[in-house]
């Protein structure tokens, strides 16, 4: 779970806002913010990548305050606004709004889950419930939903076209869900829950991933890693040694309950040990339990869910979902349930089935099962792993996979941009060209596990296309392999 700022996917589409032209201004709660804050203009880089080598983290809070302060002082002259409300009165000049806020938000959203430090953490959990009462300050805004309220009941008459009236539509909607047709007095209240919320869902990010970096495998014999390959386990010791380990191996946790090593580890004691550090990390008595806070969290969602008028929190989180009602999300699974049960069955009875002929002595358990279903593999279907990976090395799959693919199917190409700055030595970025050469935007690509990086695989935007602001994607991609040791290859 990531905390980030999350106002109606359009308003993230921003424009460059004027600033004034002194050295230093005031932010709100006082923090001085300098004329060089990288975060005040629009990057001079190319498709305003961010200047990675001068984006400090003492840039983020003062860009955080003034970014706020910008955008509502924006938003409160499109809600004073004293014209009849039209869809360029309002929901485009909403879309060209927050600026500053959307470009501070997005790259601090990126390093606190991708390459994160504790004053990076401190802060996000101080601006949380900051960023929650401001996009309050905008959802609840009686004037301002007003205006989107009057062009959404009018909208048929207007003759707009199909993207600008499915554009009032998803902001009537996202209003509404948010809360603006509450009375003050529940406003009030809701108010008061969304920044509990955010407050909670920043210290459980934090916890989580402190959790999975306490909770990693350290093992002081070599031979307990039995069946891990030679370049698996010198990755193990650059890892133990990164963690002033020497000596000894270290296998870190993954955002998963299975960990790629229990695959090959034939030990069957340390299969166990790493199985319970990865289901137990965040269930440890200790202050990166998240336990408390998942109730917490769950509670609020329900107070929030009841105070808008829903029965419950997923009813209320449906509605501009695919599925749409929990009914739908139950028939689903209840489709689903008993033809995947029944798999896991039969799969469950071939491993045993191998567990027996070894005379293995015990009966299935779930950090058993990767280790021996590679093996059912094997007698199956004659497919070994580990004779594949050669020809699956990240960069060949990279290269003459992915990019390869998309040169063939849609005429891109690829090019590797070592000149533009990044915010750590393992991204590496590519520029992107259409069929006929012109430029389509940059890609970033983040694939190694850190312990300062959450789990998982995502990606987003560091910059939003927008044919409205002739603005082109950058775009970063973030994964969690582990990272060979020097010399060797991530297959």
């Amino acid at each position: 779970m990531k905390t980030s700022f999350k106002v109606p996917l359009f308003a993230m589409l921003a424009i460059l806002t004027s600033c004034q032209n002194t050295d230093k201004k005031s932010t709100a709660d006082g923090t001085a913010l300098s004329s060089s804050n990288p975060f005040l203009n629009q990057s001079k880089l190319p498709y305003q990548a961010p200047d990675f080598d001068h984006i400090k983290d003492s840039d983020f809070k003062p860009a955080f305050e003034e970014g706020m302060k910008i955008h509502l002082e924006e938003i409160q002259k499109i809600a004073g606004n004293t014209e009849t409300p039209t869809f360029e009165n309002t929901f485009v000049a909403m879309e060209k709004s927050g600026e500053m806020l959307t470009r501070v938000n997005r790259i601090f959203g990126l390093l606190t889950g991708a390459n994160t430090n504790d004053d990076l953490q401190k802060l996000q959990e101080e601006i949380a419930p900051k960023l929650a009462a401001h996009q309050d300050a905008i959802s609840l805004n009686p004037e301002l939903f007003k205006r989107i309220e009057s062009i959404y009941n009018t909208r048929e008459k207007l003759k707009l076209d199909q993207e600008s009236k499915r554009l009032v539509e998803y902001y009537y909607q996202a209003f509404v869900l948010a809360g603006a047709k509450l009375s003050e007095t529940d406003k009030t209240n809701l108010k008061k829950l969304n920044e509990q919320e955010a407050s909670l869902s920043a210290k459980f990010s934090n916890q989580l991933l402190a959790a999975a970096k306490a909770g990693a495998l350290v093992v002081n014999d070599k031979s307990e890693l039995a069946g891990l390959s030679e370049g698996e386990l010198a990755a193990a010791a650059q890892t133990a040694k990164a963690n002033k380990l020497e000596g000894k191996w270290m296998l870190s946790l993954q955002n998963t309950t299975q960990q790629p090593s229990l695959q090959m580890l034939s030990n069957r004691a340390t299969r166990q040990k790493l199985f319970d550090a990865s289901w137990n990390r965040a269930e440890r008595n200790d202050t990166n339990d998240t336990r408390k806070a998942i109730v917490e969290i769950a509670k609020i969602r329900a107070e929030k869910a009841k105070l808008i008028g829903f029965p419950n929190y997923a009813t209320w989180k449906l509605q501009d979902q695919m599925a749409k009602t929990p009914a739908a999300v139950e028939t689903f699974f209840s489709k689903l349930v008993p033809s995947a049960t029944a798999k896991a069955k039969a799969e469950a009875a071939d491993i045993q089935a191998v567990i027996d002929q070894q005379k293995g002595g015990f009966k299935v358990e779930p950090y058993d099962w990767n280790y021996y279903a590679e093996q059912v593999r094997k007698a199956k279907y004659d497919l070994d792993e580990n004779q594949i990976k050669p020809y699956f090395e990240l960069n060949k799959v990279l290269q003459n996979g992915v990019f390869y693919a998309a040169t063939q199917l849609y005429g891109i190409t690829f090019k590797e941009r070592t000149d533009l700055p990044v915010y750590h030595k393992d991204v590496k970025v590519y520029e992107l060209f259409d069929k006929d050469n012109t430029t389509i935007g940059l890609f970033y690509c983040d694939y190694f596990k850190r312990d300062n990086k959450s789990g998982g695989a995502w990606m987003d935007n560091m910059v939003g296309q927008s044919k409205l602001l002739g603005t082109k994607p950058v775009i970063f991609n973030v994964c969690n392999f582990t990272k060979p040791a020097a010399g060797q290859l991530k297959h």
